[in-house]
C-alpha cells in the first residue's frame, strides 16, 4: 500500500506568452505557466448563495468542505446531490441539501462575496465573523515535535500546482508519524482548507480528524483557526505566522496553532501541552 499523499490530477493551469527582462535586456519570446482562477457559484436547493474565485480543481471538494465549516450542514450526510455546471461565466456547484439545513441557511439571509484573499467578505454582521463553535476533543496522542516538523518539509514536493506557477496554497493532512496523506491547492488559502476538509469529511471516506493535524502553506488567520475548530481538527500548523485573533480563538476553542513551521523550528501559540 503506497504512503504517497492523495494528489489528484494537475489541472488549473493556463499558458500566456511573456517576456522576461533582466541586466541583458529583454529575452526572447516564452511560454509562461499561470494559475488559473474561475467563478464558483454554490447554489443550495435551488438558492444562490456565494460565489468564489478559486482553482478550478477539486471543486466537489470544495462546495462540501465549504458548506461544512461555514455551517450550513451539520453532517456531509446532510449533502444529498451535488452537481458541477461548467458555464462561459464560471462553475456552479448546485447542491440538494437536507430541509432543516436549508431552513437555516434561508434564515441566516448571509449573501457572501468571496475572494481569494479575504474569507469574511459579504458579512452583514459583526456577529457572523465569530459565530459559536464547541470546544475542539484533543488529539487521540500527544504529537510528536519531529512529525510536524516532518510533515511541513513534505509539503513543497507535493504541491504540484505551486510547483508549475507558484501561485497556490496548500493545506494537507497528516498523520501522527508526519506523513503526509491528503494535500489540496487552490489560488485562495480558505479554498485549500476547505478542500481538504471537505475531502475528509466526506460521507463514504470519512476521516478521523483527531488522528493527526493539519499543515498549511499560509499564514495562520482567525478564519482558517475556525475551519479547522468546525471539522474538529486539533492542531494547525502554518508555514507562516499567525495572526492575534487567531491566537485568541484557537487558545478559547482549544486548537494547538503553531506557527513559522521551517525545517526543523516552529513556534507554539496555544495549547502546548498537546506536543511531547
Amino acid at each position: 500500500m503506497s504512503n504517497k499523499p492523495s494528489v489528484p490530477p494537475l489541472s488549473g493551469v493556463a499558458r500566456t506568452e511573456v517576456r522576461r527582462y533582466d541586466a541583458g535586456g529583454f529575452g526572447q519570446a516564452a511560454v509562461d505557466l499561470l494559475a488559473e482562477e474561475v467563478p464558483v457559484a454554490f447554489e443550495y436547493n435551488g438558492i444562490s448563495h456565494a460565489t468564489l474565485l478559486a482553482s478550478p480543481c477539486q471543486i466537489e471538494d470544495l462546495a462540501l468542505g465549504f458548506s461544512l465549516t461555514e455551517g450550513i450542514l451539520r453532517t456531509a450526510a446532510d449533502l444529498h446531490d451535488l452537481e458541477i455546471v461548467d458555464t462561459p461565466q464560471g462553475m456552479i456547484a448546485r447542491m440538494t441539501i437536507a430541509s432543516a439545513c436549508f431552513a437555516q441557511l434561508k434564515q441566516r439571509r448571509r449573501t457572501l462575496a468571496g475572494r481569494t484573499g479575504c474569507g469574511l467578505c459579504g458579512l452583514e454582521n459583526l456577529e457572523d465573523v465569530a459565530r459559536p463553535l464547541p470546544p475542539v476533543s484533543p488529539p487521540l496522542q500527544l504529537i510528536n515535535p519531529a512529525a510536524i516538523c516532518r510533515a511541513a518539509g513534505q509539503m513543497r514536493a507535493q504541491q504540484p500546482l505551486h510547483g508549475e506557477t507558484g501561485a497556490t496554497h496548500a493545506a494537507a493532512w497528516a498523520d501522527f508519524s508526519g506523513e503526509l496523506l491528503f494535500l489540496r491547492e487552490d489560488v485562495g488559502r480558505h479554498n485549500a482548507m476547505d478542500k481538504l476538509i471537505g475531502h475528509m469529511l466526506h460521507r463514504r471516506r470519512r476521516t478521523d480528524t483527531s488522528a493527526g493535524f493539519a499543515v498549511i502553506s499560509s499564514r495562520a488567520s482567525f478564519e482558517m483557526v475556525q475551519k479547522a475548530a468546525a471539522a474538529g481538527i486539533a492542531a494547525v500548523a502554518a508555514v507562516s505566522a499567525p495572526t492575534h485573533y487567531a491566537v485568541e480563538l484557537a487558545d478559547q476553542i482549544g486548537v494547538t496553532l503553531i506557527g513559522f513551521t521551517r525545517g526543523e523550528t516552529f513556534t507554539v501559540y496555544s495549547h502546548p501541552e498537546r506536543l511531547g
